[in-house]
């Protein structure tokens, strides 16, 4: 009879599964795949010879497209399974701006494609890919750009002095397919259709290098008025080479892609506004360079490990090796190839240090951790209905 008086016990309560590596898996990813690429795409433009070279760019430009299709893969199944996840990072302005990577990374590989890859798989079906890729990292490029920024302003929560260089990422993504573009130019037919690319190229360009510069005051700001970024976000200080490299980068291809698609007195231009803007804004980006250097020095005797960040160095220089690449075919400069050659040794070390912390990183389950999400507070749960507690009233009483 006893057990007929006991209240029924309620069910406990299903604990929920526990969510594996792929619900981890972020936007931020995609910057291996850039850092990747950009050695390939680097290297094909370095007036270097040596033996050997040119099958390593095939080789790294292999690893960038498996890298991409295997990333790409593994974020559909994310937005598939882990859906509600994924739009809080579109909600976390610490994790949304890493959605321009996704569009750079589809550039970056559609680049190689065009330039290493056809030595592996031909011109006409190279030419297909590149189309492909630099479609679909131009349109999500622009809506990368248009509307992450949107977010910031409507929906995330921006604290005072929280300006980082991630910012720039969807901002630069218009500015890769400028660069980019001009060698799908010589492959259209003559007429409307080589100079409508070109010129929207230049509005790509335009439209970048404005937002970019509206953006950097910011962060300049909060590097002087609250200190160094933390250490984990120090690596992204080279973020700001990228715009600069890039921009460098496109006006020069812009100008070697001119000539068939523009008049010749228009093309003359194109190559003096080439030298013009890029010999400035590539010292610039060497004054940027060795500040960003200095405070990762900083941070590293003060700690700073390894995190996913580091793959900041890596695509950010390659642009400034193709930029001073550009300039040395523009200008005939030994300087600027001698520049690039520099760059790109340095590059080639970011990438081998940082894809192998990478590596051991995925084969301890190290990296797969929860980005943060600060950009929204959680709502504590509501209180439950009743009289407030007698400790309450009585502070409410001033403690009387």
């Amino acid at each position: 009879m006893a057990t007929l008086a006991q209240a029924p016990s309620r069910p406990a309560p299903a604990t929920p599964p526990a969510p594996g590596p792929l619900s981890r898996l972020g936007p931020n990813w995609y910057a291996a795949v850039m850092g990747t690429a950009i050695v390939a795409n680097a290297g094909a433009v370095l007036p270097l010879t040596a033996p050997g070279l040119r099958t390593g760019y095939r080789v790294v430009w292999a690893l960038s497209a498996l890298l991409l299709l295997t990333l790409l893969a593994a974020r559909a199944v994310h937005w598939l399974r882990h859906g509600d996840q994924a739009r809080r990072h579109l909600l976390d302005p610490a994790v949304a701006p890493f959605y321009g990577c996704l569009a750079m990374a589809l550039l970056a590989v559609g680049g190689g494609t065009l330039a290493v890859g056809r030595d592996v798989i031909g011109e006409p079906a190279a030419l297909a890919v590149d189309v492909v890729l630099w479609t679909a990292g131009t349109l999500t490029g622009l809506a990368a750009a248009a509307a992450i920024p949107y977010l910031m302003v409507t929906r995330h929560r921006i604290e005072p002095g929280s300006a980082t260089p991630v910012w720039i990422l969807p901002l630069v993504a218009p500015m890769v397919s400028a660069a980019l573009g001009p060698a799908l130019v010589p492959h259209l037919p003559p007429g409307q259709g080589r100079q409508a690319l070109l010129l929207a190229c230049y509005a790509l360009f335009g439209m970048s290098l404005l937002a970019t510069l509206l953006m950097l005051p910011l962060v300049l700001s909060r590097l002087i008025h609250h200190g160094p970024l933390p250490l984990a976000l120090t690596p992204t200080l080279f973020l700001v080479l990228g715009p600069l490299g890039q921009s460098t980068t496109a006006v020069s291809n812009l100008a070697s892609a001119a000539p068939g698609a523009v008049d010749a007195q228009t093309a003359h231009a194109t190559v003096a506004f080439a030298v013009l803007y890029g010999v400035p804004v590539t010292g610039f980006a060497l004054l940027w360079l060795v500040l960003a250097t200095a405070l990762v020095v900083r941070a590293a005797r003060h700690g700073m490990g390894f995190a996913m960040t580091w793959w900041g160095f890596t695509f950010p220089l390659g642009t400034c090796v193709t930029g001073a690449a550009g300039l040395a075919r523009h200008t005939g400069l030994d300087a600027f190839n001698w520049l690039a050659v520099a760059l790109f040794a340095v590059l080639v070390a970011a990438v081998a240090v940082t894809a192998s912390r990478t590596a051991s990183g995925l084969l301890h389950g190290r990296l797969l951790a929860p980005p943060p999400l600060t950009g929204r507070r959680p709502v504590p749960p509501p209180e439950p209905p009743g009289p407030a507690p007698t400790t309450a009233r009585t502070r409410s009483d001033g403690g009387r």
